[in-house]
C-alpha cells in the first residue's frame, strides 16, 4: 500500500509543480491538461489549458495534484504536507522558499523533538510542516 498526497489548486497547479520540482530537486513525471480529454466539458473554456493531473517524483515518493474548477475549489485546510529533511541548511532553504509570498504559521525553530521545525502555507495555498530531526 502507498499513500500519496493529492493537492488541488485554484488554477496554478502547473506553476506550483514547476516550483516544487526546482525546490526539491524533483522530477515532474506527468502533466496533463484538460484540453483534449473527456474532462474538458466539465470545466470552463478558459480552463482547458489548466492541469487535470500532475505527478512529481520526489526521491521515490509521489506528490500529485490538479487544478479544480473555480466553482468547486476550496482553500485547503485540516492537513499539512509534512517534509522530513536531514540537513539544517536544506530545511532552512526549503522553508524560506515555501514562505516566499506565503504565510508562516510557526517560524522555523529548534524544538524539543527537532533541530528545526516550522509550519508555512505557501503562495499556492498549500500548508506544509517542515522538520529536521535531531541527531540520535
Amino acid at each position: 500500500m502507498q499513500i500519496n498526497p493529492y493537492l488541488f489548486f485554484d488554477g496554478r497547479c502547473e506553476e506550483a509543480f514547476q516550483f516544487y520540482a526546482k525546490l526539491f530537486g524533483a522530477k515532474i513525471t506527468g502533466m496533463m491538461q484538460f484540453e483534449g480529454s473527456p474532462a474538458a466539458e466539465h470545466v470552463p473554456q478558459d480552463w482547458h489549458s489548466k492541469i487535470m493531473h500532475a505527478s512529481l517524483d520526489i526521491g521515490g515518493m509521489t506528490l500529485m495534484g490538479a487544478d479544480i474548477a473555480p466553482d468547486h475549489y476550496a482553500e485547503p485546510k485540516g492537513f499539512s504536507v509534512s517534509l522530513s529533511i536531514h540537513k539544517i541548511a536544506d530545511v532552512e532553504r526549503i522553508f524560506q522558499a515555501l514562505a516566499g509570498n506565503g504565510k508562516v504559521r510557526m517560524p522555523l525553530q529548534q524544538t524539543f523533538w527537532a533541530a528545526r521545525f516550522g509550519m508555512v502555507t505557501d503562495r499556492f495555498g498549500i500548508p506544509w510542516m517542515v522538520n529536521c530531526e535531531r541527531d540520535a
